[in-house]
């Protein structure tokens, strides 16, 4: 199991990406709101991935296991009703490297920038480019599975208890 070192940020204004996005399927086979664990399935053009990731916020223990079309495609019905489709972006901005989700059906409108670290002390150094707007990484509304799950962002406390 590896270590994810993230800061997520929603995007607020124009950008151009470095290349063509990739579109990704995602959908969660099984999720523990106790303890933030989730399995997701990622389908994409030649490669499909299952994910186990635990915890929340800006450091997240995570495994991904490539997995053929025909085991991806049998346990893609194990996601109904926890799905999401998104393209994803790669953009080059001063020696960081930048993922840049764009979201697609109900959630059209929502993009997201992604920056990942080696260590705890670069992700607490780094300052957010111009167009990044307000910081997403700990807020539960802006999870992939709660997005998955309810197909919108939820309101601000629609999550708490």
């Amino acid at each position: 199991m590896g270590t994810e070192i993230e800061r997520k940020f929603l995007v607020d204004g124009p950008m151009s990406f470095d290349g063509a996005g990739r579109v990704m399927q995602q959908g969660y086979i099984a999720l523990d709101p106790t303890d933030g664990t989730e399995i997701r399935l990622r389908r994409e053009e030649g490669r499909n991935t299952l994910g186990i990731k635990r915890g929340g916020g800006m450091v997240r223990h995570e495994t991904e296991i490539d997995i053929d079309d025909a085991t991806a495609d049998g346990l893609w019905e194990l996601t109904e009703g926890k799905r999401l489709e998104k393209s994803r972006y790669l953009k080059i901005e001063q020696g960081v490297r930048v993922e840049v989700d764009v979201y697609y059906g109900a959630l059209s409108g929502l993009v997201v920038a992604e920056v990942e670290f080696e260590t705890e002390a670069e992700a607490l150094a780094f300052e957010p480019f111009e167009w990044m707007g307000e910081e997403i990484g700990g807020n539960a509304r802006y999870r992939n599975n709660v997005l998955a799950r309810l197909g919108r962002v939820p309101e601000a406390g629609e999550l708490e208890g």
